[in-house]
């Protein structure tokens, strides 16, 4: 069922990078000369993740990732990034676990660089080696 996402574990596994803050030190920061606000340029890697998240929310609309904080509330979560971090992966089943990640894509939006942090702290690919694991029947 999440193919569309654990097909992404080797390269993730496989790379360090997933991104990087782009600050702008080529102007003055004056009102004739201002400077661009920093804002993190991602691995074309993590632009496909990201890509594929949202698309298996649009195409599993059953399982109501719409709602992903009142999944992730279920499930005994807040979404903020150490309450999300700590989770404990293998006790959450797959709608939780997708509540995970559509939570760490959403955070970009209002956070820039969350997930960057998501990503380097490890948390994407346990989510994703965990999708696996049900994927396989492991613990489901």
């Amino acid at each position: 069922m999440y193919e569309s996402l654990t097909k992404f574990i080797p390269s993730i596994e496989g790379t360090d990078g997933y991104g990087e803050w782009i600050i702008d030190d080529d102007h003055a920061g004056t009102a004739e000369d201002p400077r661009q606000m920093p804002f993190v340029g991602y691995s074309s890697l993590v632009i496909e993740l990201e890509d594929a998240i949202f698309a298996f929310v649009d195409t599993h609309p059953e399982m109501g990732l719409t709602h992903y904080y009142d999944i992730l509330e279920r499930n005994g979560l807040a979404w903020e990034f150490d309450s999300m971090e700590s989770a404990d992966a293998d006790e959450l089943d797959g709608a939780a676990i997708m509540a995970l990640l559509v939570g760490a894509s959403r955070a970009e939006r209002f956070c820039d660089g969350a997930l960057l942090r998501f990503c380097g702290e490890g948390c994407i690919l346990r989510w994703l080696k965990r999708l696996q694991e049900i994927d396989l029947g492991y613990r489901v």
